[in-house]
């Protein structure tokens, strides 16, 4: 129908701009991507704010190519959480992209921990290197000192929602969690930006996800081909959108996000502490509140050793391969944050590689990303995290049957699919509230479900001896806390 409303859902993620207009029945009317690149060096991963921009104002007028003006209601948009960089008072940036899992802000991080260590102890969460918080303190110290009048932190999802409204725009609470933003009171920290030489002004003012921020400027329609005067929602982190998309909103749920990294994203009625700091919580916009953690583990080592392959004759191969004669930790980048902290930490594969056969080393790489997202939920349990409720998969990797059985079996529960397993679609989601539906009201007419993957025992049983061999070498390692490996073992062993 031509005349039907829809809603658009915009993505930043890391690999590419991704754009989705969806109607009121969550069908996906058009769709497009454009690509980014990044530029890594030992803990350093940075891109060009410019081609965010760039990149999403293409893929826009793909997608809206043929969409009557009439048609588009809201759009809604999600970045990666933490990625950061300073603008000037223009918006214009003074700095790279400083990406979410950039981790050279070590000494910052501890600094920042020291300081707040009471806000932090009462949060139930402490910065870690990739927080967009410490980077600020480390931009402060290493570019321009002082900054020049007017510069401030923009988060990633500000920067282009900014060029969008053609003004500045207010950041929302979920991209600002991780600059310290307290979502208890909904404030900034004043007394730890004090503490830490933070100037407040150089922080963008915060509001909730779902709030209207405004509208389509002339110049953004002409860039990105949506109607001037379409209404912009403030947006949530990549996580908590692609959880929107799954529909994981009630407590007890969660939602897998498998990209270039693992993201696990669920839903608890109070907030939930964890003295290690790496399980944070979002506030969605029912007071929910949304814990989560992201691992440096994830598909990103499938494209970094088999790029341009055929993954599906992959996946064909490696079911031969279960369990895999070598275990393989694939962190995509050096230092993990979840389901531990440890930023000395580095991939390794144990076995004998070099005879190894392709198929079999391909299928340790899927297994050990299982066997870290198993050990994910071991430590949520080990907190006190409901976890019973419906797990649903999404990302990139939840395209592949064979990999989301490889996940039902190690982690011995049923997975679900929906239909769309895209952030995007959770941005559409978010900004069809804009017409006074609630988030759980549009979820239920938009979010469908394509499968449900229940395990096979005997496979649980035979893959979870690569669970406890993993657990015995990072702890061995000195990475894993000792009380996360006794609990893994017992769960693995009830």
């Amino acid at each position: 129908m031509t005349d039907t409303p829809v809603w658009l859902g915009l993505d930043l993620g890391t690999q590419s701009v991704r754009v989705l207009a969806v109607d009121a029945d969550g069908r996906t009317v058009a769709a497009a991507t454009r690509p980014l690149t990044s530029h890594r060096a030992g803990d350093r991963h940075e891109q060009d704010p410019a081609q965010w921009w760039t990149a999403l104002a293409a893929a826009c007028r793909e997608a809206l190519n043929g969409i009557p003006d009439g048609r588009v209601r809201a759009l809604a948009l999600c970045a990666t959480s933490g990625t950061m960089l300073l603008a000037d008072r223009a918006g214009q940036p003074l700095t790279p992209g400083l990406m979410y899992d950039d981790t050279r802000a070590t000494a910052q991080a501890a600094r920042a921990a020291e300081a707040g260590a009471a806000l932090w102890d009462r949060i139930g969460h402490r910065p870690q290197p990739s927080w967009a918080l410490p980077k600020l303190l480390w931009l402060l110290r290493h570019t321009q000192n002082p900054p020049p009048p007017g510069a401030r932190l923009v988060h990633q999802a500000d920067h282009v929602t900014s060029a969008l409204l053609g003004r500045p725009a207010q950041a929302d609470s979920s991209h600002a969690l991780k600059t310290g933003y307290d979502l208890d009171h909904d404030t900034w920290p004043t007394d730890l930006l004090d503490d830490l030489g933070i100037p407040e002004a150089m922080l963008p003012e915060v509001v909730r996800p779902g709030t209207r921020l405004g509208t389509v400027c002339a110049a953004a329609a002409e860039a990105t081909g949506i109607p001037e005067g379409v209404a912009v929602v403030a947006g949530m982190t990549d996580g908590c959108a692609a959880q929107i998309g799954a529909g994981a909103l009630e407590p007890g749920s969660w939602n897998s996000v498998l990209g270039t990294t693992l993201v696990l994203k669920g839903v608890t009625e109070t907030r939930l502490r964890d003295p290690l700091g790496v399980v944070y919580s979002h506030r969605a916009p029912d007071g929910h509140w949304l814990p989560g953690g992201a691992s440096s583990t994830g598909a990103g080592a499938l494209s970094r050793d088999y790029g341009g392959r055929d993954l599906a004759a992959l996946d064909t191969a490696a079911a031969r391969h279960e369990p895999s004669s070598l275990l393989t930790y694939p962190l995509v980048a050096r230092g993990e944050r979840f389901p531990f902290l440890a930023p000395d930490a580095h991939g390794f594969t144990l076995g004998d590689r070099a005879t190894a056969a392709e198929a079999d080393h391909y299928a340790s790489l899927l297994q050990g990303i299982a066997l870290v997202e198993r050990l994910c939920f071991d430590y949520l349990d080990l907190l006190g995290a409901p976890i019973d409720g419906m797990l649903t998969l999404t990302g990139g990797a939840a395209r592949s049957r064979y990999w989301s059985e490889l996940r039902a079996d190690i982690l011995g529960r049923p997975v679900a699919r929906p239909e769309n397993a895209e952030a995007a679609l959770g941005m559409a989601v978010l900004a069809r509230t804009s017409d006074g539906d609630s988030l759980a009201t549009a979820a239920s007419a938009m979010v469908r479900l394509r499968d449900i993957v229940d395990p096979r025992p005997d496979r649980t049983e035979r893959l979870l001896g690569s669970h406890l061999r993993l657990v015995d070498e990072l702890h061995d390692r000195g990475w894993l806390p000792p009380a996360l490996a006794i609990h893994a073992r017992r769960r693995a062993e009830a």
